[in-house]
């Protein structure tokens, strides 16, 4: 059998998205996730700390949040608010479906996404203990039409995605930014820095979970620098039964 190409490596991952989706059905998962945000100064001088510990459930392609504590207490009322708000922003710029947790979180590899990146089989290697493709990508050139802020920021994106050679989920991904993105035309900020890892763990038979992720992010706010450091890892996954 002749050894697949990169693009047809992805288009089994996105496949494999696609029927995980739709298969998603009477058993039901649960677990938890506990997130830090640091913000720092132009300096790197701590400014801001807060951790988070949310619990996730997740059945039939839909993902539930619950705000469990913020920096080791219940959360406020404000806490809530501000859940509530960042979940309908992030709606908002991802292009607004009407249900908040309608999507799988963890499902990031869509036909859309995948069709606006090039994409380079590097190698095939082991990565925890499963046998992976590294696979590299970039924006298309030329890049498509941009609409939305969102369209801005993945025109300029890069990275590694190693996809698991039996299953062919994403097991990890590497994304950088290539170049700053303005908001505005630089008026009310732009965006300097983003390098994302995230690593997916099979934890059940055809269950993958992003497990561990950190992000740095650095940027302009109006006339203030922002440099935002992001982890969150996820345990006590377990089977909560079906409806």
């Amino acid at each position: 059998m002749a050894p697949l190409s990169a693009d047809e490596i992805v288009q089994k991952a996105v496949t494999r998205a696609q029927q995980v989706q739709a298969a998603a059905g009477q058993t039901a998962y649960s677990y938890t996730k506990a997130t830090l945000v640091e913000q720092r100064d132009s300096a790197g001088k701590l400014k801001e700390r807060k951790e988070k510990l949310y619990q996730i459930f997740f059945q039939g392609g839909r993902t539930h949040v619950k705000l469990l504590a913020v920096n080791g207490h219940a959360p406020s009322a404000a806490d809530l608010k501000t859940q509530s708000d960042n979940a309908a922003s992030v709606r908002q710029l991802l292009g607004g479906a009407k249900d908040a947790n309608s999507a799988n979180q963890d499902n990031f590899l869509t036909p859309e996404l995948a069709a606006r990146f090039d994409f380079t089989l590097l190698r095939t290697e082991t990565l925890n203990g499963r046998n992976a493709y590294e696979v590299s990508f970039q924006p298309k050139n030329p890049e498509p039409p941009q609409q939305r802020l969102v369209d801005r920021v993945l025109d300029r994106l890069s990275g590694t995605l190693w996809i698991d050679a039996d299953e062919f989920e994403v097991a990890r991904a590497q994304v950088q930014l290539r170049s700053e993105v303005e908001l505005l035309g630089g008026v009310i900020g732009c965006l300097k820095k983003l390098a994302y890892c995230v690593t997916r763990t099979r934890v059940a038979d055809g269950v993958w979970l992003n497990t561990i992720a950190v992000g740095d992010f650095k940027g302009r706010k109006l006339l203030e620098s922002l440099w935002i450091k992001t982890t969150s890892e996820t345990s006590n996954f377990h089977t909560v039964g079906s409806e």
